[in-house]
């Protein structure tokens, strides 16, 4: 069995399937005036994916383009939840609607030669629809991880995954991505990352392997961080 460069898991095979080595991941315009507008989904919710998600790109080394519009003008920043997985790494800021309009964008998808995207971001009937028509028609095969996109309206959010779909994408959602990276519970290089992004962020999938690790196999209780009260920031004073 091959192993990938970090020599942490093994390589997998395709077969029509996602697998780490295969792909490269986009997130698009997660900012606070995008999601203030998003009512199809709940908001928390899609917060909560696409902070697991871009946990789980990281730990399958999976390239990440970040991209935001507007930033300063319109959308402000990205949020600093989604920021926090990927420290150090600067969005590319963009004045154009649709990511492929952007040569900086387009150029960061290129240079991790890679033909299969993983799409999200909001709102789906723009910011994802729009990008993931036109990589499709150059020849990019598109996953649009719907659970990590949201938009104006249920009808909007609808209309556009019908747009998508037509177009030729494939719909998936941050946790079936994950574990078709993972694809077998014997790969234990990430077995314990995955299952800490589980009990963080998979609400019920997440208390049964607690309840499981602990009530049949005697494991003691998962330790998360001491909730300590912050201090009143010098903002406030």
């Amino acid at each position: 069995m091959s192993y990938s460069s970090n020599g942490n898991r093994p390589k997998l095979s395709e077969k029509g399937l996602l697998t780490p080595d295969n792909c490269v991941v986009t997130l698009i315009d997660h900012q606070g005036q995008m999601l203030f507008g998003t009512s199809n989904f709940d908001r928390q919710g899609i917060i909560n994916n696409t902070v697991a998600f871009g946990k789980a790109t990281r730990v399958f080394d999976v390239p990440v383009v970040l991209t935001t519009v507007e930033t300063k003008s319109f959308s402000g920043n990205m949020w600093p939840q989604l920021r926090a997985v990927f420290p150090g790494q600067e969005p590319i800021e963009r004045s154009s609607m649709n990511s492929w309009d952007d040569r900086n964008f387009v150029a960061a998808i290129e240079k991790s030669g890679r033909k299969k995207i993983l799409i999200a971001g909001l709102w789906t009937e723009v910011c994802v629809a729009f990008p993931t028509v036109q990589a499709i028609h150059d020849g990019y095969e598109i996953y649009v991880v719907e659970d990590c996109c949201g938009d104006v309206s249920q009808l909007a959010h609808d209309n556009a995954m019908k747009r998508v779909i037509q177009a030729g994408a494939k719909p998936v959602t941050s946790m079936s991505v994950m574990l078709e990276w993972q694809r077998d519970w014997a790969h234990k290089g990430t077995y314990d990352a995955v299952m800490d992004i589980v009990k963080n962020h998979y609400g019920a999938y997440g208390i049964g392997v607690e309840y499981a690790y602990t009530m049949v196999h005697g494991a003691p209780a998962t330790k998360f961080p001491e909730y300590a009260v912050p201090t009143p920031a010098l903002a406030h004073k």
